[in-house]
């Protein structure tokens, strides 16, 4: 069985996430999280109702996903914008490899820049009451790990990765995941919820999605982003050999 991780493929992919401009970026809205949260403690103490909210509707259902654009579209978009990809293919790297390792980095900025600062403002909102720091952050870290894949997927799919990306999560996260009832069992975000909810004391966190059809649906899509990704990448290379 081939190794799925490579070293090279991973430092050249993180080198090219956390370069100056892009990590300008992913660092913009947990720092605007954190500040968020100090103000709100400051201003009006502990409340759990407060924190919730913060988690959820500004965390969870903006940051994340957007986070998530960032690193899977940039995981390989650029390479495939540029042709630098094909000199990447030409090595002896099996493109399952190729993409599972990228698929790894791009879930390990993303939980970097979005699980860590939801479970730190998660304390600093009301010192983990409840559990939902800790339930915000871990669906953040799982829902990071869906993200990346259907980024990635969309970064070999698409030259505008990046505006396809942001659709996704301003429009159909963010909007559709909140306010259309019917929409709600196909985001990321109720998923992640689901989790949330079981993690979580009391009922303050809720999900539109029980628990095991949110782990099915969220190891399926995962997979399924992942295996087409190293389709695409395949037929890509497939191209530039002709």
């Amino acid at each position: 069985m081939p190794a799925l991780y490579h070293p090279t493929v991973a430092r050249l992919t993180y080198r090219a996430l956390l370069g100056r401009r892009r990590a300008l970026l992913l660092a913009a809205l947990p720092a605007l999280l954190l500040v968020i949260s100090i103000a709100v403690r400051a201003l009006s103490g502990a409340d759990d109702s407060t924190a919730d909210g913060i988690l959820g509707g500004f965390a969870l259902a903006t940051m994340v996903p957007l986070i998530g654009v960032i690193a899977g579209t940039g995981a390989i978009s650029p390479e495939i914008d540029d042709g630098s990809v094909i000199y990447l293919l030409a090595k002896p790297v099996k493109r399952p490899t190729i993409i599972f390792t990228k698929l790894i980095v791009a879930t390990a900025v993303t939980v970097a820049f979005s699980a860590v600062p939801t479970l730190l403002a998660g304390y600093i909102l009301n010192g983990n009451s409840q559990q939902l720091a800790v339930a915000y952050a871990l669906a953040a870290a799982v829902a990071s790990v869906a993200y990346s894949a259907i980024f990635l997927l969309l970064g070999t799919v698409t030259r505008h990765a990046v505006v396809a990306g942001l659709v996704y999560a301003l429009v159909w996260e963010s909007v559709f995941g909140n306010l259309v009832a019917g929409a709600r069992t196909l985001s990321v975000q109720q998923w992640a919820l689901a989790l949330a909810q079981r993690t979580a004391e009391g009922d303050v966190i809720s999900s539109d999605v029980g628990l095991p059809a949110a782990v099915v649906l969220l190891s399926a899509v995962t997979v399924a982003a992942t295996w087409y990704a190293g389709r695409r990448l395949r037929s890509l290379t497939l191209a530039g050999e002709e």
